[in-house]
């Protein structure tokens, strides 16, 4: 009974809705969303079950609306449908893209027999699941460049949207099976640039107002769109945002870009950057008005060359909610909301963990291990404490509240000392092969100083090194440097 208790000596919260729960107080409804909320569940979190069939790096994972079963995308071009509970594979057919697949979507209320797809060739296409199990897919738009995601209108089986790395946005309706170029995506006008497209990462819908979506990419900025402004009779000069989103102290950062959006259920913004931290906006966040880079320009002249900083009440109003403790540098991440009202925030990471973070103050509350290189899509369950992660590994992983005992808080100390694994192979040499390669050398400089001719490999010295990487080899994790080992940064 004690650790039902809290520090005042009082029952806990979570007890209290028990309670009420047990004499009628509460409806049912509204105490599942409590449950599936409860911070409890989240320091219980555990690995449920693997799905393992594909052949390749799983890029995308998504829920159908009832939450039974997942769709997945991967390398080796094969989307499958999972009873992720039991584990089995319902159906897999092969998505016609002929390259990579990075995403992969039920369109709703379809009977889950209608999905849309997108891929590194650049092609959006619509799948159709038909009487025992025959596939039709067809190639809806072609993009100059790979096409990362889309956004599908919430509750809507019809409407959907694409962005790519050419910068185009697109607007799609399955009634009509045709794709309405709606604009290009161009930065800001800077006084020593032209104006260049930015390259599309991520693009979401707000789920309380579908009129409105954000897309971002290869700068620094989120940019907001209105979809009512376009004029579908005929020409439109549809393109200029309503309003933007940036930190303010990353406005004119060249260096950094947007890797994955998500609105809440409270249609605040989250913003994935690179090689820089998560960033939580609400409406009242926005830049409002064109940040032109020669403005800023300008004020650096004006402060011997500093960067002119908002004002102390401006910060405190328009700072952005920050979460760190990850790295998000050698691949295109997601980012995502989790929980029935969005109270945490889930990110992958470059060491191969799973993040999670309280929404509300950004405290890290999660790191557990997910892929043995990185983790890039986090999908959460659409009611249930349900998270599915993927990433470079060929399997998807199911998460659920297991564990008997909460995890303890996360130890800032010991996550900085601990190496991630490279996607990209290391080794440590053994000392006969040093011991070898200095001999060869040896040899050839003999060779050289008496103005020999013969500057070719020793075969045997080839084969020795081939036959040596070819295996499984670990990570001299001492021989790392600080700068190039990519751990998780934490502060």
């Amino acid at each position: 009974m004690s650790r039902a208790r809290d520090a005042g000596g009082g029952f806990s919260h979570g007890v209290v809705r028990f309670w009420k729960r047990e004499v009628g107080d509460i409806s049912p409804r509204a105490f599942a969303r409590f449950a599936a909320a409860s911070e409890d569940l989240v320091l219980r979190l555990g690995i449920h079950r693997k799905l393992d069939k594909h052949r390749g790096c799983v890029n995308t994972v998504s829920f159908n609306a009832d939450g039974d079963i997942i769709v997945s995308g991967s390398d080796d071009r094969m989307i499958i449908l999972w009873n992720w509970d039991a584990g089995l594979v319902k159906l897999s057919f092969h998505s016609g893209h002929t390259d990579n697949v990075f995403q992969a979507k039920f369109m709703p209320y379809t009977d889950d027999r209608t999905l849309v797809t997108c891929a590194a060739d650049g092609e959006v296409r619509h799948v159709q699941i038909l009487e025992r199990g025959k596939v039709v897919t067809k190639m809806l738009a072609q993009h100059e460049g790979r096409v990362h995601k889309m956004a599908i209108e919430p509750g809507s089986p019809h409407i959907f949207y694409s962005c790519g790395e050419d910068g185009l946005v697109q607007h799609f309706d399955l009634r009509t099976q045709s794709a309405t170029k709606l604009f290009v995506c161009k930065s800001f006008i800077d006084e020593d640039d032209d104006i260049s497209i930015v390259q599309l990462n991520a693009i979401a819908i707000d789920p309380r107002n579908p009129n409105l979506f954000a897309v971002a990419g290869s700068d620094e900025y989120v940019q907001l769109y209105d979809i009512r402004k376009y004029k579908w009779g005929g020409s439109s000069d549809f393109g200029e945002p309503v309003d933007w989103f940036c930190p303010h102290h990353l406005i004119g950062d060249g260096q950094v870009g947007v890797t994955g959006l998500a609105f809440s259920e409270q249609s605040e913004l989250l913003a994935s950057y690179n090689d820089e931290l998560i960033y939580l906006f609400t409406r009242d966040q926005g830049l409002k008005s064109n940040p032109v880079h020669k403005s800023l320009k300008s004020a650096k002249d004006m402060n011997n060359g500093e960067d002119a900083l908002p004002s102390a009440a401006n910060q405190n109003t328009n700072t952005p909610q920050a979460y760190e403790g990850h790295r998000n540098r050698e691949t295109v991440k997601g980012v995502s909301f989790y929980g029935p009202s969005s109270e945490y925030v889930a990110s992958g990471s470059d060491c191969g963990r799973l993040f999670i973070w309280r929404k509300k103050d950004g405290e890290l509350l999660r790191v557990m291990e997910g892929d043995r290189y990185v983790v890039n899509c986090i999908e959460p369950h659409p009611y249930s404490p349900v998270i599915a992660s993927s990433g470079i590994e060929n399997d998807v992983k199911i998460w659920t509240p297991n564990a008997t005992e909460c995890a303890p808080p996360v130890n800032m100390e010991e996550l900085k000392k601990r190496k991630r694994r490279s996607r990209f192979r290391a080794f440590s040499v053994p000392e006969d092969m040093i011991a070898y390669i200095l001999a060869l050398q040896r040899r050839r400089s003999v060779s050289s100083d008496n103005n020999s001719e013969d500057h070719s490999v020793d075969p045997a010295s080839v084969n020795i090194m081939m036959n040596y990487t070819d295996g499984d080899v670990s990570l001299n994790d001492a021989s790392e440097s600080s700068e190039n080992s990519g751990d998780c940064i934490v502060n």
